[in-house]
């Protein structure tokens, strides 16, 4: 380790001796485009299915429908957050759609983020969207295609294959 310069971690020392890694592989915008209309596909259905259920029972025990939408509504982002969050902090790293195409999501070293991470990168998508969809698009120009929501939250989005 480099004495002269605390600041300087083991990893980025090069008289470190440590295995040298492979250049990481960023995932593209198209690959992340279509785990993003995958994932959108199984949380829709999954959404649905739930807030078809919630409805029914709210109905059924009020012999109203006024708040089955509301409630509907919750679930469906209680569903996508947990989908997101759980699966992006789980030792494979992905939610179904990344896993099918190959992409993992991993903090700026390569390991496995936490779950409060997945879930501050997850809300963080809100704003990436609410800037007339920049927060996405600016992967295209960032030097590790990091999108404003993976910047908040000191992600990378990598190509295993």
């Amino acid at each position: 380790m480099n004495q002269t310069n605390p600041y300087i971690t083991p990893s980025s020392d090069p008289t470190s001796a440590g295995p040298i890694s492979e250049p990481k592989q960023y995932a593209s915008f198209w690959h992340r485009f279509v785990a993003s209309f995958v994932d959108g596909i199984i949380t829709g259905i999954l959404g649905a299915v739930a807030g078809a259920i919630m409805g029914f029972i709210i109905g059924a025990s009020t012999g109203e429908a006024s708040g089955a939408g509301i409630a509907g509504n919750l679930i469906g982002i209680v569903i996508g957050w947990l989908y997101g969050a759980l699966l992006e902090s789980s030792p494979k790293q992905a939610t179904w759609g990344k896993q099918m195409m190959k992409i993992k999501v991993s903090d700026l070293d390569g390991n496995r983020i936490s779950f409060g991470k997945a879930t501050g990168r997850h809300f963080g998508k809100i704003i990436s969207s609410l800037i007339l969809l920049m927060g996405y698009f600016m992967m295209l120009w960032t030097e590790r295609k990091q999108t404003l929501h993976d910047k908040m939250a000191g992600c990378l989005v990598t190509r295993n294959g």
